[in-house]
């Protein structure tokens, strides 16, 4: 459908909806640009704070994804009118604007509707200098690619759906998916990083096609270097399969290769959709092990998991 959208005609229109990025990006000045994004959700936890914190950090992933600045927000509620305790709601919004108040950005408003189903998100602005935007379409080949967090949340979201999770992978997969990734983006910004996109509803796979197309590069995945959230793996096995992650999958069939012997389970975890996921960088080569070392050092559990290729087929090789 976006494709069939006219075309950008404002020059000051950096980044548009063309690479499929993280946020669109607007110059103000040459040194200037806003960076506009907005995510919102249903609940994905049982806890409201805990959801609220959740989907702030996740809005603010795609600022970060970008090299930016989060500076305001503006909330997006549906709650039900009636049948539903308003505490729940206040609760929501408390967390969210902890989180919010963490990365510095300040929630300025919003809107809010009755909906049957509830959910919350933000739209964030964000300022960045125009000549160090991390956009998802500068990899090149030769290029290491590192990956900021573990994957899994999907999975697991699941597993609690159906009270399965324990209760220490839903702690772990809180932790992760609460965690902003502004360390992250800072470290990313002091080494010759590329690209950058973070990886949320169209998981690892999904988002490693957005960099690849719009780079017009290949890229391999190296299977035993990507790390997951405890007992996601497990829950793979067992067949607690969100939605999401089946779309991904046919939607990338044909683009994606795996080798022989890497198992379903295992497979599956490369396309769950991720909620708040990590950053995922491609890098010059010889600074990829410095820079996973400096993410290290500021708590980031980042691993490099693979490299950039020439455009061949299969677009995305998982070996």
């Amino acid at each position: 459908m976006l494709a069939k959208l006219p075309k950008q005609t404002d020059p000051n229109v950096l980044i548009g909806f063309d690479t499929a990025d993280d946020a669109g990006v607007y110059r103000l000045t040459d040194d200037l640009a806003l960076v506009q994004t907005v995510d919102f959700f249903t609940p994905i936890v049982d806890d409201p704070y805990t959801f609220g914190q959740i989907a702030a950090a996740n809005a603010l992933s795609d600022v970060y994804a970008m090299g930016a600045r989060p500076i305001s927000a503006l909330s997006i509620v549906g709650f039900p009118n009636t049948g539903r305790d308003p505490a729940i709601l206040e609760s929501i919004l408390q967390g969210g604007l902890a989180k919010m108040q963490e990365a510095g950005c300040a929630v300025i408003g919003g809107h809010s509707i009755g909906d049957e189903e509830i959910k919350f998100g933000y739209a964030v602005t964000g300022l960045v200098n125009p000549a160090r935007i991390l956009a998802n379409a500068g990899a090149r080949p030769g290029d290491r690619l590192v990956l900021t967090k573990r994957i899994g949340t999907g999975i697991i979201a699941t597993a609690l759906k159906a009270n399965r999770a324990s209760e220490a992978s839903v702690a772990a997969a809180i932790e992760s998916m609460s965690t902003l990734n502004r360390a992250a983006s800072e470290v990313a910004l002091e080494f010759p990083v590329r690209a950058a996109t973070d990886i949320t509803g169209f998981g690892l796979l999904g988002h490693a096609r957005e960099m690849a197309v719009a780079s017009k590069v290949s890229l391999v995945l190296r299977a035993a270097q990507i790390e997951f959230l405890p007992e996601a793996l497990s829950y793979s096995r067992q067949g607690f399969i969100p939605g999401g992650l089946k779309r991904n999958a046919e939607f990338l069939a044909g683009c994606v290769e795996f080798a022989h012997g890497i198992p379903e389970e295992v497979q599956n975890l490369f396309f769950d959709p991720q909620t708040s996921g990590g950053l995922f960088l491609s890098v010059e080569a010889q600074a990829a092990s410095c820079l996973v070392a400096a993410l290290r050092e500021r708590g980031v559990p980042a691993q490099e998991v693979g490299e950039v290729i020439e455009k061949t087929k299969p677009l995305i090789q998982v070996r």
